[in-house]
């Protein structure tokens, strides 16, 4: 298969093209991406060993650049996206640009090239928060009521593959996945944050009260969801994906300076950011039913090879992302 893939330096693009050339060798992936500040260098120095790989720097908003990157192409992965809430905060209108607009784009052309399948990779933030007292789970049609610019550019675009697919009859699938962690996230999630902070015996920040929870996915579980989903899911089709890992911020950041030996005193209560969503969670049911997805590692497993990756790489991720 012929597979163009958006955004795949970045954190989830990166490793699911991985996992995309050791699974299935006789792919070839070509990778368009910006190169912005969420393009990893460790990810693209592995990368670029693969044989049936190739790299293209470009923009999804720009049309004739897109054109010539789906010529041929089988299927897209479009894993480009501006993601940082925080960032959304202070700059609304790039993420609308890229989220909104570059997607719109890439359907565009897919439509005009005729490719045979398009997996838009999405978020359960889309679907807004849930209280801490509820037992709710997201699932795929859970009413959409995204409550930051972030998550209101990814509904957006989420609306939009869905129209291609009524309207035109793209061939389209979506996940909504919930939060990810693994090898070549950026240090300003909370995850990576947490370790390297910790790693130089830095304090260790958290929003608010510490109690806003979340629902964790090992990156490697999420790449075989996709997977699956790209090659057997029902176009026009979406599913949730999580491995069930529900946790406190402040639990977590406790577990993982524990697993380093460092001490909760690191932990520092900074003010919370506008518009922090309490809760999510995700129930994976229909993807486990229909496809036969299952994660491969527990959380603590999962958690310590994460662990483990930024012990490794501590000094060269310090070196590239210092006063960024």
């Amino acid at each position: 298969m012929k597979i163009l893939v958006t955004g795949g330096l970045g954190f989830i693009g990166s490793n699911w093209i991985k996992f995309d050339l050791e699974r299935h060798p006789d792919d070839f992936v070509t990778n368009l991406d910006k190169k912005t500040y969420a393009a990893n260098p460790l990810a693209e120095a592995e990368l670029s060993g693969y044989s049936n790989y190739r790299l293209v720097v470009g923009d999804i908003r720009d049309s004739e650049n897109l054109r010539v990157a789906t010529t041929d192409k089988d299927a897209i992965v479009n894993f480009a996206a501006e993601t940082h809430v925080d960032r959304s905060i202070i700059d609304p209108f790039s993420f609308a640009s890229t989220n909104v607009i570059g997607t719109l784009n890439l359907l565009e052309v897919a439509r005009k090239n005729e490719v045979k399948r398009f997996h838009h990779v999405s978020t359960d933030e889309v679907f807004g928060s849930l209280t801490l007292d509820s037992v709710e789970k997201f699932v795929e049609r859970s009413r959409y009521d995204p409550r930051n610019p972030y998550s209101a550019s990814k509904a957006s675009s989420d609306f939009f593959v869905r129209a291609y697919h009524e309207t035109y009859g793209l061939e389209t699938t979506i996940t909504n996945c919930s939060n990810n962690f693994g090898p070549y996230q950026h240090p300003e999630k909370l995850i990576p944050k947490t370790v390297l902070n910790a790693l130089e015996n830095r304090p260790v920040p958290i929003y608010g009260d510490g109690r806003h929870t979340r629902d964790w996915l090992y990156v490697y579980d999420h790449c075989s969801a996709i997977d699956l989903v790209l090659r057997k899911g029902r176009a026009g089709e979406s599913y949730c994906v999580s491995a069930s890992n529900e946790i406190s911020n402040l639990e977590l950041v406790k577990m993982i300076l524990n697993m380093m030996g460092k001490d909760s005193s690191l932990i520092q209560f900074v003010k919370d950011r506008p518009g922090h969503d309490r809760r999510y969670s995700i129930d994976a049911t229909k993807i486990i039913s229909e496809l036969g997805w299952k994660p491969e590692k527990t959380f603590h497993e999962s958690l310590e090879a994460t662990i483990n990756w930024y012990k490794t790489n501590h000094e060269s991720i310090e070196s590239h992302y210092r006063g960024n």
